[in-house]
């Protein structure tokens, strides 16, 4: 919070306003930028992209490259990354990196992170957000959180809220009840909120019950900024504003979009004049306008000087301020932190995340990790194994300083005494899209959700796809260590695109049986940010590894753990179902939505209406309750060394509190980390609830041999469930489980209490 003075003069500078400037500042002036006063020394808000690094830097009226070589910066684990290694530091150490460097580029704020829930492996923006569970989500966002503003930048958390598809992102009207919202869809924004004290909030582009996001007074008004008492900044989603009235009536403060017609946005001109026609209060704009002041504050961007009675006209003047001598005017915060970009320590801090973003997911006959010392030929298959991906998924595109590919990173571990081949085995042709500058500038048009992965199955691209699987092949059937690298990239895992299935693109399925067929030892290696159906050669692969996009080092850390220097930590942030009929939204719901009825043409600006019909079930909670068998379950993550779980010990203090501790020992030969999951349910569980839900977790370091204790503390939060008919969150008085293990599915320790 602000000091009351501030707040003071924050209402000064307000009045010394025009209404001219005051909707100068509440709008875009540029594509990532907004107006600024320079009679009053208020400089414009400068804001970028994204979730895997800061976005290079595009002129200020189009989406042509701006940037001299200049841009280039450290390539950020994506956050579906940075959740599964299940660590709170490195989550922090995380966030640092993308504040200092936001900072470091010049930016005020950086729109990052997102905190939607995966509620469907299908969503292309999945690899942008932590996971489908909300506590997991809300606990790996705030330190992100406070990681990026401690260096006098603000975090944008987006997208507020319930914005869970790309299919038809700007016109699907979501319907769900409100203790779904509350117990899924919200904890994270809350926890960001409450928490993390993050000084901005991204509206999102879907509607709500009916109305935009970005114009929604229930979201906005009645929940963040009445009942969360938030006084931070609102930002729209790039053209997530439709309607000058419902805009300016709403709490949000800023309108952005992609077009470079920045007087005609709905809160530039026509908000202008509607003010001036007395449709609407000019306190309505000046309320946007003391939330911007209120930021600029918070980030240092400035500070606010009260001119004295006794000061002569210089003093105006050294502010710019040559018509009348203002009362107060902004002057630069000399204190605010530079930022630095492009760092060791920052490459080092990327590195360690990798390190721990990797989830072994099976590992039979010990297959990993191979042996440096007698590996001397290794064959490497697979488009992922040396493609790029930090220029690619929407707007988290940047230009990276470098970025070391899993066949770099493999031949960077092996060194000269080891001779590996390359061979490209699948085809991905380039995706067929419409020749436009940039992407975005079409990103709100209909064609931007038609694009996705182009298969190749032209005459040309079955003949490419043929002549590479044969190769790929008949090389594998000559070496003995062989790996794969496959699974998903940003034609696939992209911005403005749902995928249409869980099916691996490009033929992989395919070509990975017949590689399996001639060398039933292949590793295979998935990178995605979306679960992938495996079933096709699942139970023939002896070890399989899981990444997502894992930053510029991702393909170093991928080496290391191949070749066993660095034990494998990871664990899984999502299920991963067996088929695209297991999926909730799928069996519940009417997922990507349905036309609307004419009842609801009526009172909305919508193309669809998806309803959340799966309630709370969404992933474990649903395959838990119904015993539905997965692919690999939530929380799921194996290691080079084993782990064994002691008895756990409850210690209850008030009938509400409860701190709770387990021992683990380290019973293999090697160093390893595990984390360890706790979660509670009912005992006699009730029809509508889960059977279980995560509710603590902590990760330990052990030696071989070492015992350490996890320790968690449950207050009455973790029992509590909203209750639609009183609108309120209860306890309810009872006998509850818990549960302790290292997945989900791989409970180790179980013990009840009783809640008074």
């Amino acid at each position: 919070m602000l000091h009351k003075g501030y707040e003071r003069k924050i209402d000064q500078l307000v009045n010394e306003l025009t209404l001219e400037e005051k909707i100068k500042m509440i709008h875009g002036a540029g594509l990532f930028r907004t107006g600024a006063v320079e009679r009053l020394g208020i400089p414009p808000i400068v804001m970028s992209d994204g979730p895997t690094g800061v976005r290079f830097e595009f002129f200020n009226d189009n989406w042509g490259r701006a940037g001299h070589n200049d841009d280039g910066v450290t390539y950020c684990p994506s956050n579906s990354a940075i959740a599964a290694t299940w660590n709170r530091e490195l989550a922090g150490k995380s966030g640092t990196v993308l504040g200092e460097e936001a900072r470091g580029r010049g930016k005020d704020i950086i729109l990052a992170p997102g905190v939607n829930v995966m509620r469907t492996p299908l969503c292309g923006r999945n690899f942008e957000y932590f996971s489908e569970d909300p506590y997991l989500i809300s606990e790996m966002a705030v330190p992100v959180i406070e990681g990026i503003e401690s260096s006098d930048v603000g975090a944008c958390v987006k997208h507020f809220a319930v914005n869970n598809q790309e299919t038809e992102r700007n016109w699907v009207n979501v319907e769900i009840d409100e203790r779904t919202l509350r117990e899924i869809y919200l904890p994270a924004f809350e926890a960001a909120v409450k928490k993390a004290k993050v000084r901005s909030i991204m509206g999102a582009y879907n509607l709500f019950r009916g109305v935009h996001c970005c114009e929604n007074n229930e979201l906005l008004g009645e929940i963040l900024r009445k009942e969360w008492n938030y006084d931070g900044l609102i930002v729209s989603d790039w053209g997530g504003i439709h309607d000058t009235k419902a805009a300016a009536e709403s709490p949000i403060d800023v309108e952005m979009s992609i077009y470079a017609n920045f007087d005609e946005y709905c809160m530039a001109e026509p908000l202008l004049n509607a003010v001036r026609n007395g449709e609407i209060e000019e306190e309505r704009v000046d309320e946007k306008v003391k939330s911007i002041l209120r930021f600029m504050l918070r980030v240092k961007m400035i500070d606010i000087v009260e001119v004295e009675s006794g000061d002569n006209e210089q003093t105006a003047i050294s502010a710019g301020c040559t018509e009348q001598k203002p009362a107060v005017y902004a002057v630069r915060d000399r204190s605010r932190k530079k930022g630095s970009y492009d760092t060791s320590a920052h490459q080092d801090a990327v590195l360690e995340t990798a390190r721990e973003s990797i989830v072994l997911l099976k590992n039979e006959e010990q297959r990993l990790p191979l042996a440096p010392e007698k590996t001397h030929r290794l064959l490497v298959i697979g488009h992922n194994a040396a493609k790029l991906h930090s220029n690619g998924g929407g707007s988290a595109e940047i230009a990276a300083l470098y970025e070391i590919n899993p066949l770099l990173g493999i031949k960077m571990e092996l060194g000269g005494n080891c001779e590996v081949t390359y061979a490209e085995g699948y085809y991905v042709p380039d995706k067929n899209r419409q020749q436009v500058l940039n992407w975005q500038e079409v990103s709100l048009d209909e064609l931007a959700s038609e694009q996705g992965a182009y298969e190749g199955n032209d005459p040309e691209g079955q003949k490419i796809q043929k002549a590479l699987r044969e190769e790929a092949v008949a090389l594998a059937s000559e070496y003995d260590d062989v790996i794969f690298v496959g699974g998903l990239n940003h034609d696939t895992d992209e911005e403005g695109y749902d995928r249409p299935d869980l099916k691996l693109p490009y033929h992989q399925d395919e070509l990975i049986t017949e590689l399996l067929k001639v060398n039933p030892n292949m590793i295979i290696v998935m990178m995605a940010g979306n679960p992938v159906d495996m079933s096709a050669w699942i139970d023939d692969a002896k070890s399989i590894v899981w990444m997502s996009y894992a930053g510029m080092e991702g393909g170093r850390a991928l080496g290391e753990i191949l070749f066993g220097e660095v034990n494998p930590s990871g664990k899984l942030v999502m299920t991963m179902p067996k088929s695209l009929d297991q999926i909730p939204a799928m069996v519940f719901g009417d997922f990507p939505g349905r036309t609307l009825t004419e009842e609801e043409h009526e009172r909305m600006n919508a193309k669809l209406t998806e309803t959340y019909r799966e309630g709370v079930f969404v992933g474990y909670r649903y395959y838990d309750k119904y015993q539905i068998p997965v692919q690999f379950p939530f929380g799921h993550g194996l290691s080079y060394t084993a782990f064994s779980y002691g008895d756990m010990q409850v210690k209850e203090s008030d009938g509400q509190t409860f701190k709770v501790q387990i021992p683990v020992t380290n019973t293999g030969k090697l160093a390893g980390k595990e984390t360890v999951e706790l979660y509670v349910g009912e005992t006699e569980v009730s029809p509508e609830n889960p059977v279980k839900e995560l509710k603590g977790f902590c990760k330990l370091s052990l030696a071989p041999g070492e015992t350490k204790y996890a320790e968690f503390e449950l207050t009455a939060d973790a029992f509590r469930h909203f209750d639609e008919k009183t609108d309120a969150w209860k306890v309810i008085a009872g006998s509850y489980t818990i549960y302790i293990g290292s997945s989900v599915s791989d409970i180790r320790s179980v013990t009840t209490i009783t809640i008074k």
